[in-house]
C-alpha cells in the first residue's frame, strides 16, 4: 500500500462525486477515439459492424465499471490493481502487474497516446517530420516538466476533461449538421473488399471462426480506447465518501464515455463513409474539414494535442503509485520510492517510465503499440475481476454479508467479463503474434526478477 505522504493525497480527499466522474472520465477519454475509428474501420468494413464493435467494447467497460466499483467499495484506502492483486492472490502476481504496468501497459499507452499527439501537431503546423520523433520530443519535454513539480490537481484534471468533452461535442455537433454524409457503395458484412491496401477475404456465416477473429482484432483499438476506468481506483481512498462516490462516478463516467464513443463513431462513418474512414490517420481533422474547411481541422488539430497533452501528464504521475507500492513491498528498486526534496515528485520513477515509453513511441508504429499493450492489459484485467470471487469469499468465511454486493449479475456477469478478457488475450496473439509476443515475453521476464528482488529484500 502506498501512503498518503508519498503521493501528496492531500487535495484528493476533497474530490466530491463530479471531481471522480470527471477523474474516471479523464483516464478514458486520452486519444484512442480520435484515432481508432479509422483503425476499427480497417479490421471491419461495414458500419454496422464498426458501430457493433464500438457497442460490445461500450458493454464491457461498463461491466468493468461495475467489477472495479465493488473492489474499491471493498478496498477504499489502497492504491488500485496492484494492491486488489497483491491481497487476493500473491505478491508474485502483483509484481507482475507492476512490472508490466511499467515495461508495457502504462509506458505502450503513453507512446500510443503521444504519437496520437504527433499526428494531430503535424496536422495543425504543416510540419514534415516522423511521427515517432514528434512523440518522443512531447514524452522528454512532460517527463522534465513533472520532474519540475508541476502536478495537476483536481481542479486542474477536471477543466482538461472539459475540454475534451467540449472538442468531442463540437466534432459529433459538426459531423451530424455541417458535414454532408458520404455516398458509399453498400458491402456485405461477410463479403470482399479491399480497404487501405489490405484485401479482405470472402466470409460466410458457416465460415464462423474467421469472422470472429476479424471482428476480434477489430475489439483490440476499441478496448484500447475504453481502457482507463481502472486509474481512478488508485486514489480511491482520496475521495470524499469512496465507498458512495467511486461506484457512482465509475458509472456514470463509463457510461457517459459510452455515449460520446458511438456518436464520434456515427459522425466519423457519415460523414467520410467506411471506405474514406478506413484510409485516414486523422479523422477527426477530416470531418471538421468537411464541416468548417481548414479552419475546422485546426482547431480540432489543436483541441485533441491539448488534451492529449493533459492525459499524458496526468498518466505521468498516476502510474508512480504502483512503483512506491512496489519498492516499499522490496520488490523494486529502493530509489524508486523516494521524492525528491526539492519538487516532492517521484523523479526517478517518473524518468524511467518517460525513457521507456519514449523508446516505444520511437520503435513501433501505432496500431502495433495498440497490440503491444492491450494483450498484457487484459491478463491483468481478467485476474483483477477474478477479485472479486476472492474477496466475497473471505467475507463470506468471516460471516460478514453485503458489503460486496456490487456488482449486478452476479457471478454470471463477471465471469462473462472474464471470459471476454481472456478471448481478447488470445485473439490478439492468433491475429498478431509477433508484437503480442514481445509484450508478453517481457511479462514473464518478471517472474526470476521478482524472486532476485525478494532474495535482496530479504538478505
Amino acid at each position: 500500500m502506498v501512503h498518503s505522504e508519498h503521493t501528496g493525497a492531500g487535495l484528493a480527499r476533497r474530490l466530491g462525486l463530479f471531481d471522480a466522474t470527471m477523474l474516471v472520465m479523464g483516464g478514458i477519454i486520452g486519444s484512442g477515439i480520435f484515432m481508432n475509428p479509422a483503425v476499427a474501420a480497417r479490421r471491419v468494413h461495414t458500419t454496422f459492424l464498426l458501430l457493433t464493435v464500438w457497442a460490445l467494447g461500450g458493454l464491457v467497460a461498463l461491466a468493468a465499471a461495475f467489477i472495479w466499483a465493488e473492489l474499491a467499495t471493498a478496498r477504499p484506502e489502497v492504491g488500485g490493481q496492484y494492491a486488489y492483486l497483491r491481497e487476493a492472490f500473491h505478491p508474485l502476481v502483483a509484481f507482475l502487474y507492476g512490472w508490466g504496468l511499467l515495461l508495457v501497459i502504462q509506458t505502450g499507452g503513453m507512446a500510443a497516446v503521444a504519437v496520437t499527439f504527433a499526428r494531430y501537431f503535424l496536422e495543425l503546423t504543416n510540419l514534415h517530420a516522423a511521427d515517432g520523433l514528434v512523440a518522443a520530443l512531447a514524452l522528454a519535454i512532460l517527463t522534465i516538466v513533472n520532474c519540475l513539480g508541476v502536478r495537476a490537481g483536481g481542479t486542474v484534471q477536471s477543466f482538461l476533461m472539459v475540454l475534451k468533452i467540449v472538442a468531442i461535442v463540437a466534432l459529433i455537433a459538426c459531423g451530424l449538421f455541417l458535414a454532408g454524409p458520404e455516398k458509399a457503395p453498400a458491402v456485405n458484412p461477410f463479403g470482399s473488399g479491399n480497404i487501405g491496401g489490405a484485401e479482405f477475404h470472402t466470409y460466410s456465416f458457416r465460415d464462423v471462426f474467421p469472422f470472429l477473429t476479424m471482428i476480434g482484432a477489430a475489439m483490440v483499438p476499441v478496448l484500447f480506447a475504453y481502457g482507463g476506468w481502472q486509474t481512478a481506483t488508485f486514489v480511491a481512498g482520496e475521495i470524499r465518501e469512496p465507498g458512495k462516490n467511486l461506484p457512482r462516478a465509475l458509472v456514470i463516467g463509463v457510461t457517459a464515455v459510452v455515449v460520446l464513443y458511438l456518436a464520434v463513431n456515427f459522425v466519423c462513418v457519415r460523414a467520410l463513409g467506411i471506405y474514406g474512414l478506413a484510409n485516414t490517420t486523422t479523422p477527426a481533422s477530416d470531418v471538421m474539414r468537411m464541416a468548417l474547411g481548414p479552419t475546422g481541422a485546426r482547431l480540432i488539430a489543436a483541441g485533441i494535442a491539448i488534451s492529449t497533452l493533459g492525459f499524458l501528464s496526468q498518466s505521468m504521475l498516476t502510474a508512480p503509485r504502483v512503483y512506491f507500492a512496489m519498492a516499499e513491498d522490496g520488490l523494486f528498486f529502493g530509489a524508486v520510492a523516494k521524492l525528491s526534496p526539492r519538487s516532492r515528485v517521484p523523479v526517478i520513477a517518473i524518468v524511467m517510465q518517460g525513457l521507456l515509453a519514449t523508446a516505444i513511441a520511437l520503435s513501433g508504429k501505432y496500431e502495433q503499440i495498440l497490440n503491444y499493450v492491450v494483450s498484457v492489459d487484459f491478463i491483468f484485467f481478467g485476474l483483477t475481476a477474478m477479485c472479486v470471487f476472492i474477496f466475497r469469499r473471505r467475507l463470506q468465511g468471516a460471516h460478514i454479508g453485503g458489503a460486496l454486493a456490487r456488482v449486478p449479475g452476479h457471478p454470471l456477469t463477471t465471469a462473462l467479463f472474464i471470459a471476454v478478457c481472456w478471448l481478447v488475450v488470445i485473439n490478439t496473439v492468433y491475429q498478431y503474434p509477433r508484437n503480442t509476443l514481445i509484450g508478453l515475453a517481457i511479462l514473464l521476464a518478471g517472474i526470476p526478477a521478482y524472486f532476485l528482488w525478494q532474495r535482496g529484500h530479504r538478505s
